[in-house]
């Protein structure tokens, strides 16, 4: 009998990491342009630049569930396009092509060559591609180099050989590079290192005489094995290496980058070497040396080439090579190399510059930038430094190259991808009162941190405003003839009237439209070919294209209530239940049906859908009551002639508001399904598959959307149809562009009182009613449903907290080897004394000045509600940096909240080494906006964790844990406990009298106070040594945290050392107690174990959507959300665990990880459901969605699982 844990969770990612590892750029589509791959964690993404757009438009993303340790590119010989490399820590080599039909990465092989997981001596770190397609080679950090020949056989498909060994014991390697040889033999540089050596020699004389080479390994294609051709000494700092062109394009050879000197090196070649020039500044360091860290080859159309290398400042520098005839002596024809400063941009870990002129910087903190190359930099008056100028030894001294950096001139930023790497801190809470609570943000480092406000909504341009003589009630927009491309008028109803504007160069009133204005009006719609139709409360105005106009009346005493019109079939619903009928005439008249549907209750609305291509007329007609129901009506003639004939019913929980039949794309056959959406008067909104042949309704998906009755308006977004959902602010559904499912989500926009679709000239999009304005609005992206807002931070942030509350935050920021504000100005007054003032360089662009055992820290105010802006910033001095902060209401001052931040001084961060620690206080005034400083504390060591605790500051110094309570001059010492953790105190969480401390190396440790005595005691560890990141109590007996590796873990304490730690007392039985392993005598239970290859930064329990419950919300290094959602149903766990089974094995990761290893790295994964792979489900072909489905046990079909995985994520998550 199998047994189940307790709890189980659902994970699923909210938002994928947004830190990018790796990015290359080749034509995978094969459609004669270049595309982008890049790798953000497990997520592969493929993204297109384009030209007319000028942005980035994402083709496919997959995640491969494992972690990209390389990528690389090749194309075989007289192929269209390119093939995908990817060195993962699976340890088989995955290649892969995309399918631009199918939107999909389709492998082509997997082939093991070493142990999963990543380590020194498995082959992955560094991969390099031969130019011709024709190798590969993959290498370790130590010993193990392999190479793969690629070839394609008889039927024209990729092979690859078994692998050929080059392997070197004792060897460190730092960089790999195919060099490019036209078709002779391909050549990989490798710079090593051979430490056999001095691993034997304890007196440490043979590292100091260590030597780097560069080592040519050359591939014999006819003997078909690997020789070591060439090896030379190279500068010992040398880091990288880039391929210089080769065959009839360049001399061949390798760009060695290492401390500030790039040098060129090739076989029978004499090297030439450039320095890499410093920044020359007031706040500059002259002697500081820089590293190029990342950059790219351009080859131009005409012939000639140059590099982009970026130094660890974010400057770029062009770097050319001056050649002799390099066309018919390739050999020898390099005569100088050149470099020049060409522009600054953020520090990236990739660069990547396309034909089409457009460069891509994956940025190391912050947004990732797409520039676009307005010149080449050979016309500006840049210096330029040659190697004839400097020694080709790099011993030998020299004069260093200095320049003087300035904004942007030959590039343009063409736009900006979001990025919150690196995320420090997160809180999930409700400023602005809306029905879902905002997710706020501190990210970043140095200059480029950001404060940022995170909703789940899609983000809208506001493209019109105008204000209305009075409230409206309801907008429409028709065109005069169904031949059209835009829009004619612009109908709006008003209280007692209605206002019909023409839509032209500008927008007016017209009085010749033939609509009747002495009255509100409940739709308008074109009619057949060339008419319009007004219905109002007392009848249907008929308008032709001559103008002549026919009304058809109500009954006496009877009014119209609800409406539903297409452009041949118009329904309405009559204050006594009745339903009337009418089509369109061959003459494109009215014409009424004899036929008429009298229902038992008040109709509350109508549904009719679009007329099918093909068709005269829309089958179905849906009806919905005050008795809670929605009925589907036939409008075709039975076999008796008879119309309006129930075809069935659907029990709804409140009376419908709303109706709607429109076709939706989805990964049915079709392509796409006919719906039936509903909306609530309670604020919830279904949908539901309505069959076009019999009219039943099936496989209904539901979800609160506001407290307000819900309108539905049909409208489309990016060419496909979509539901408007109108309550307490408005919703989009759509089919969501990776997996088709339905996807709801509210706009980041003002609540809408009715909306309609527009089309102009000018303008493609949808027109609203705000109160008195009249909007029109459009919807750009569905890529994402995360719309962030950025307030610029001035520091690294360390840490923030809310005011207890107004709507403002208080962050913590800290720069190491970084000058402080008022060093900077001194600086910059006494250059100005001697050299006369320079125009101010922006932080944001170009970084602060570095100096080595400096700290550069503030507090700032940030209003991230009104002002949108950081209201206060009070800059920290005498080499302090802020740690920890945290509201505190003391008690002993009336219960007055002060602001307590933890600081360092003279802090070093490895080792860890520090002169002391202090703790400042500071008094809210003007509601918080400003901040009056009261004292500070020293204490010995700096203060990582700080917690409000019973009306007092809890403190955790080092190992130890301390209460502190307000006085006059400084703080009060109330009790302590030394040791409670054994490295030191990172994080602190409480409920009632029970502390949780998160030990940096140690896991958890539960403390007691025991009031009576005051007295601080440890009562329960961990088994397992958890390098704990962050953590937050679920409950009193359980709290959830992360740790460094990657890890999100549930602790529970038993139930009985719960209960014997409150007993009342002084806690003297604990005290006695005789602890275990040199920890305390209790160990905490495991309950929830599981691997989200993403460091934890925060976790919090929070309802994320209006309605939900709550659920385990963190945020992560990399720029990750994710949620872990509680299992409610048992019958549910099984479903899962069995479909996560059966997709471990039918959709494999794509480069060849084990799943369950992959989630279980470093602890077997325990109580938590992988929902990123149950989602893939939904992307598999319906033959394989049906063997899984009848593989599960239950009557489950792959509709109710579909049902199911989406549930989990519109219910509980977005």
């Amino acid at each position: 009998m199998t047994t189940m844990s307790s709890l189980y969770m659902y994970s699923l990612t909210v938002q994928p990491p947004s830190a990018t590892t790796h990015a290359i750029v080749a034509d995978f589509a094969g459609w004669g342009r270049q595309q982008i791959l890049t790798a953000n964690g497990s997520i592969l993404s493929l993204l297109e630049v384009s030209r007319m757009q000028k942005g980035f438009n994402t083709i496919h993303t997959h995640d491969v569930f494992g972690i990209i340790r390389g990528l690389a590119t090749f194309r075989l010989a007289g192929a269209n396009k390119d093939y995908i490399i990817i060195a993962s820590d699976s340890g088989r080599i995955a290649t892969l092509e995309y399918m631009p039909d199918e939107k999909r990465f389709k492998p082509i092989h997997l082939e093991t060559f070493g142990k999963s997981g990543i380590r020194r001596v498995v082959p992955g770190q560094y991969i390099a591609a031969d130019p011709k397609g024709r190798a590969v080679m993959f290498a370790s950090i130590e010993k193990n180099k392999l190479v793969y020949i690629l070839n394609r056989n008889v039927e024209g498909e990729l092979t690859i050989s078994s692998p050929l060994e080059a392997h070197k014991p004792q060897t460190l390697v730092y960089s790999v590079c195919a060099l490019d040889v036209a078709y002779e033999n391909p050549i990989f540089a490798v710079l090593e290192v051979d430490y056999s050596d001095s691993e034997q020699d304890p007196t440490g004389r043979a590292y100091a005489e260590i030597e780097k080479q560069l080592v040519y390994y050359e591939l014999d294609l006819g003997l078909n094995h690997v020789v070591r051709k060439w090896a030379d000494t190279v500068d010992r700092t040398a880091t990288m290496l880039f391929r210089v062109p080769g065959g009839n394009w360049g001399p061949s050879g390798v760009l060695v980058c290492g401390e500030e000197n790039i040098t060129y090196r090739h076989i029978n070649q004499e090297a030439f070497r450039v320095p890499i020039p410093r920044r020359l500044g007031a706040t500059e360091d002259p002697q500081r040396k820089r590293y190029i860290t990342a950059g790219t080859m351009y080859t131009l159309k005409g012939g000639g080439f140059f590099w982009l290398l970026q130094s660890e400042d974010g400057d770029l520098f062009k770097v050319t090579l001056d050649l002799k005839d390099s066309r018919t002596k390739t050999n020898g024809a390099v005569r100088r190399l050149k470099i020049k400063y060409f522009d600054t941009v953020p520090v990236a870990s990739s660069v990547c510059l396309l034909r089409s002129g457009f460069l891509y910087l994956a940025c190391e903190v912050g947004d990732r930038h797409l520039y676009e190359l307005e010149r080449l930099g050979d016309d500006d008056d840049e210096l330029v430094f040659d190697s004839d100028s400097f020694p080709a030894d790099p011993t030998e001294d020299y004069t260093p190259a200095y320049f003087q950096p300035r904004p942007l001139v030959n590039l343009v930023l063409v736009e900006t991808i979001d990025s919150m790497n690196p995320l420090i801190g997160c809180k999930v809470t409700n400023l602005t009162q809306e029905d879902a609570p905002q997710i706020y943000t501190i990210s970043g480092a140095g200059a480029r941190s950001t404060f940022r406000t995170s909703r789940n909504s899609l983000e809208v341009l506001d493209l019109v405003e105008s204000e209305l003589p009075q409230p409206a009630s309801a907008v429409w927009t028709t065109k005069k003839t169904v031949d059209d491309e835009y829009d004619s008028y612009i109908v709006l109803s008003l209280s007692a009237m209605t206002l019909v504007l023409s839509i032209g160069e500008d927008v007016e009133e017209i009085t010749d439209s033939g609509f009747l204005k002495e009255t509100t009006t409940l739709a308008v719609q074109q009619f057949g070919e060339d008419s319009l139709l007004q219905i109002h409360p007392k009848g249907i105005r008929h308008i032709d294209a001559n103008g002549k106009i026919t009304d058809w009346p109500t009954p006496q005493h009877r009014t119209i209530v609800a409406a539903a019109t297409n452009n041949r079939q118009v329904a309405i619903a009559l204050s006594s239940g009745e339903i009337n009928y009418f089509e369109c005439d061959s003459d494109g008249s009215l014409a009424k049906s004899d036929d008429e549907a009298i229902m038992t209750g008040t109709v509350t609305c109508l549904g009719l859908g679009e007329v099918p291509e093909g068709r005269v007329r829309s089958d179905y007609l849906a009806v919905g009551c005050d008795d809670c129901t929605v009925r589907i009506m036939s409008l075709f003639a039975d076999g008796a002639g008879d119309r309006l004939k129930q075809q069935s019913i659907q029990a709804l929980t409140s009376p419908p508001s709303a109706l709607n039949i429109m076709a939706m794309k989805d990964r049915s056959s079709h392509g796409s399904t006919l719906y039936l959406h509903v909306g609530l008067y309670s604020g919830i909104y279904i949908r539901t598959i309505m069959d076009e042949v019999t009219g039943e309704l099936s496989e209904t998906r539901r979800r609160f959307l506001g407290p307000k009755p819900v309108k539905l308006v049909r409208v489309s977004v990016k060419g496909d149809s979509a539901i408007l959902a109108l309550t307490s602010r408005p919703w989009l559904g759509y089919a969501d562009p990776q997996n088709r499912s339905l996807t709801l989500t509210p706009l980041s926009y003002l609540p809408l009182e009715s909306a309609w679709s527009f089309t102009s000239k000018e303008f493609t999009g949808m027109i609203g009613i705000h109160a008195q304005d009249l909007r029109i609005f459009a919807i750009d992206k569905l890529s994402t449903n995360l719309h962030q807002e950025s307030i610029s931070l001035a520091y690294t942030p360390r840490g923030f907290v809310r005011h207890p509350e107004h709507p403002l935050f208080y962050v913590i920021e800290a720069d190491n080897n970084v000058l402080a504000a008022p060093t900077r100005e001194k600086l910059i007054q006494d250059y100005a004394a001697t050299n006369g003032s320079a125009p101010p360089l922006p932080p944001e662009d170009f970084g602060y000045p570095r100096a080595k055992g400096h700290w550069a820290s503030c507090i700032q105010i940030v209003d991230p509600v009104t002002g949108k802006e950081v209201v206060a910033t009070i800059e920290l001095d005498q080499n302090e940096a802020a740690v920890s902060v945290v509201a505190v209401p003391f008690e002993s001052q009336g219960g007055e909240t002060f602001l307590a931040v933890g600081t360092g001084k003279d802090m070093v961060s490895s080792p860890l080494s520090f002169t002391c620690g202090y703790v400042h206080i500071y008094r809210f005034l003007d509601n918080g906006r400003s901040l009056d400083f009261i004292h500070k504390t020293k204490i010995e060591a700096p203060p990582l964790a700080m917690l409000s605790f019973k009306g007092r500051l809890l403190v955790g110094i080092g190992a130890d844990l301390r209460i502190y309570d307000l006085g006059i001059k400084q703080l009060l010492r109330k009790t302590q406990v030394v040791g409670v953790v054994p490295t030191r105190v990172m994080d602190l969480q409480t409920q009632g009298s029970r502390i949780i401390c998160a030990d940096q190396r140690e896991s958890l440790t539960y403390v007691v106070h025991k009031e009576q005595e005051n007295r601080l005691i440890p009562f329960v560890d961990d088994t397992v040594a958890r390098y704990t990141t962050c953590a937050a109590m679920i409950d009193y007996e359980t709290t959830v945290g992360g740790d460094k590796f990657g890890n999100v873990w549930m602790l529970r304490c038993p139930p009985k050392v719960s209960e014997v730690a409150d007993e009342p007392g002084g806690g003297l039985h604990l005290l006695h107690e005789k602890g275990y392993l040199g920890g305390t005598s209790n160990r905490l239970d495991l309950v929830m174990h599981f691997y989200t290859q993403d460091i934890p930064m925060a976790i919090q329990k929070i309802a994320l959507t209006p309605g939900g419950e709550k659920v385990v919300f963190w945020a992560g290094l990399q720029g990750t959300l994710g949620v872990f959602v509680p299992f409610e149903d048992r019958k549910d766990v099984r479903m899962f665990q069995q479909l996560e089974l059966a997709l471990r094995t039918d959709d494999k990761p794509l480069a060849g990880r084990d799943h369950l290893a992959y989630r279980g790295y470093y602890i077997p994964v325990k109580g938590a459901i992988d929902g990123d792979l149950c989602e893939r489900f939904l992307l598999l072909p319906n033959d394989v969605k049906q063997r899984i489905a009848a593989s599960i046990d239950g009557n489950w079909t792959p509709s109710s699982i579909e049902g199911k995985i989406w549930n989990m994520r519109g219910l509980y998550a977005f």
